[in-house]
């Protein structure tokens, strides 16, 4: 009996904590103010840079889009970098020649791990814009895009833009929950933000300063790693400007791409996401994740405890009733922000397999290489 008093205060604390925690991120959510864009002429000139390996089956859809934007062409320059793709995706962009889409072609003859940083920083050094706009090549984005992103970045006045990525055209469940899960992360890293302690944003929608880039020492000491040229990146600029980070709360600048079709391409982009925080140099974000690792670990020790004594499994379930109810609560703007809140019935679900996904990729993503575009890369 005293062991089950021990551990019902310990899991109480931690979910106590969990809670406050969920609900900051619901109050960061509030902090950030729904932009409407109004008329204004334009003055930046804009470097649009993707990079891309085997995209023929998406590269041509995206450069259509990018294309269409309702932005001034000659403040408009759009770099698609290939990188040493074995499909048609050069050929593909070699077709928009002249429709002022550039093309460059990494002809790296020495292996790297970080072949995306590689392919962005050589685009950065020959492009002929002012703020920089990431994408990836298999995105999807509306007219008005690239006009809400600088009208945002004109009048705030800001370093760096994270703007909302989503999932679309769902085929299955699978990818429903993804979807849901997804918005949940960008609803994270977005909150984070509007609380002026930026964690996490998506390469598929961001924006910088190019002569920020250049101050922060650009992607200097962690190119040797595969991922983060977004998050890391983010942590490097938010250092010296706490102030000047902002995330876009703008339907118009949602950025649309596909959830992963099977289990297998699911993890091992998670694991190329949980990687980057073996190089986190902001202690707090450490310790949050650490935190939420530990929180979820309980959640499963007593529920194992639970099938043995009875006991751990009332704390089981009233864990995972606080869990859900905030997080409901955190989703339920965010899936309102993006018009996807029919997939708010799938959080019992999500919510249950989170706690195993959350366990497994702490642990994964933080030890040996994972497989990112046929490449084994750590």
């Amino acid at each position: 009996m005293a062991h089950l008093n021990l551990i019902s205060l310990l899991s109480a604390s931690l979910t106590l904590v969990y809670g406050i925690l969920v609900c900051s991120f619901i109050r960061g959510w509030h902090e950030l103010i729904y932009f409407i864009p109004q008329h204004f002429e334009p003055k930046t000139k804009v470097s649009i840079i993707v990079a891309a390996r085997d995209e023929e089956e998406n590269i041509g859809k995206t450069i259509d889009d990018l294309i269409a934007q309702n932005y001034p062409k000659n403040l408009t320059e759009i770099i698609i970098i290939d990188d040493h793709s074995s499909d048609r995706t050069a050929e593909i962009v070699l077709a928009y020649a002249d429709r002022n889409v550039k093309l460059i072609k990494l002809n790296e003859d020495r292996a790297l791990n970080s072949y995306k940083k590689k392919a962005i920083q050589t685009a950065i050094g020959t492009c002929s814009g002012d703020l920089i706009i990431t994408t990836d090549a298999d995105c999807r984005m509306g007219k008005d895009w690239l006009t809400t992103i600088v009208e945002f970045y004109e009048t705030k006045d800001l370093k760096m833009i994270s703007s909302p990525v989503a999932y679309f055209q769902e085929k299955n469940l699978f990818e429903r929950l993804q979807s849901l899960e997804f918005l949940y992360l960008i609803g994270l890293g977005a909150s984070t933000i509007g609380n002026k302690a930026p964690s996490t944003c998506n390469g598929a929608n961001l924006a910088y300063e190019k002569s920020t880039f250049y101050e922060v020492g650009g992607f200097q000491g962690i190119d040797d790693l595969a991922s983060g040229d977004d998050e890391l990146l983010l942590h490097k600029i938010a250092a010296k400007y706490p102030e000047k980070i902002g995330f876009l709360k703008n339907r118009d600048a949602i950025v649309y791409t596909h959830a992963k079709e099977n289990l297998s391409s699911f993890i091992q982009q998670r694991k190329r996401w949980a990687s980057k925080s073996t190089r986190y140099k902001n202690k707090a974000i450490i310790v949050l994740g650490v935190f939420v690792w530990v929180f979820n670990i309980s959640i499963l020790a007593n529920f194992i405890a639970g099938l043995f004594m009875p006991g751990f499994m009332a704390i089981t379930f009233y864990q995972l009733l606080v869990k859900m109810f905030l997080e409901s609560l955190f989703l339920w703007n965010v899936t309102g922000f993006a018009k996807r809140r029919s997939l708010m019935i799938l959080i019992p679900v999500l919510n249950v397999l989170h706690i195993l996904y959350i366990i497994y990729i702490g642990i994964a993503g933080n030890s040996g290489k994972y497989n990112w575009k046929g490449r084994m890369v750590r």
